[in-house]
């Protein structure tokens, strides 16, 4: 089971003693991954998150970033069938974020890996088939992200036309919408917004100059399932990170 299962931790658990080829090496003989396909996967893994010209150094000498980076080839050496990533891209540059989601994204399509990914970062769950959203310890919704942003309202839908009074009749004569007006654009709410675009361009008479759709955030679905931001969560979190530490002092 243990060869089926790679992890990436929240703090770092690299040797630094080792270079970041010896570590890749040494975690990719412990899951019996013969030295052909280690040494193959050990050059595409460093290549991936941009190591390989250090891949010789003492990870003593990498950065934050360049240590979680190493990590994340890491826990893929051996090919898992279940990944666990635990906010495995924190600190790390946008750029280097994209390549690394580009690459797993890749590996869970070519090998059918299962991802269980914990995550602040709302435009990585989006990744996700299904999210679960978990506040003071307690599971509160899950589902997929379509269907998490669906339970907290409809989309909304933004025209621009040359006649708004007359666009507002007839969204409510032909469709059944109470439209307002808000600085010279028709704003109404609908379930599945984007299905509704195209019968809205067949059946309305006045011309559209533009149209947006603005579905809810995952943002939103925080923010409604627990009473917080995300940001308010983290903060919330490392207060109680400094109070536990506190309490720790004291009682040493």
């Amino acid at each position: 089971m243990r060869r089926q299962i790679g992890l990436v931790f929240q703090d770092t658990t690299l040797d630094d003693y080792l270079t970041a080829a010896e570590n890749l090496r040494f975690h990719a003989e412990l899951y019996g991954v013969g030295a052909a396909v280690r040494e193959q996967r050990l050059d595409a893994l460093l290549e991936m998150v941009d190591l390989n010209d250090r891949r010789d150094d003492l990870v003593s000498t990498f950065s934050g970033g360049m240590k979680r980076r190493l990590e994340i080839a890491r826990g893929l050496i051996h090919s898992p069938r279940v990944l666990f990533l635990d906010e495995p891209t924190l600190g790390l540059d946008p750029q280097t974020r994209s390549h690394i989601w580009e690459y797993i994204n890749e590996l869970r399509r070519r090998e059918t890996i299962t991802i269980f990914l914990t995550t602040h970062y709302m435009d990585e769950a989006e990744h996700c088939d299904r999210i679960a959203i978990i506040d003071h310890g307690s599971l509160v919704a899950i589902d997929t992200p379509d269907a998490l942003k669906a339970t907290i309202g409809k989309d909304r839908i933004e025209l621009h036309v040359d006649d708004a009074e007359t666009t507002m009749a007839e969204l409510a004569e032909r469709f059944g919408l109470e439209a307002r007006l808000s600085e010279g654009t028709v704003t109404f709410h609908v379930a599945d917004g984007e299905q509704f675009v195209p019968r809205l361009f067949a059946e309305l008479t006045q011309p559209i100059r533009s149209i947006r759709v603005a579905r809810p955030t995952l943002d939103d679905v925080f923010m409604a399932y627990t009473g917080r931001t995300i940001r308010d969560a983290e903060a919330s979190a490392g207060e109680r990170l400094r109070n536990h530490a506190m309490r720790w002092r004291r009682t040493r």
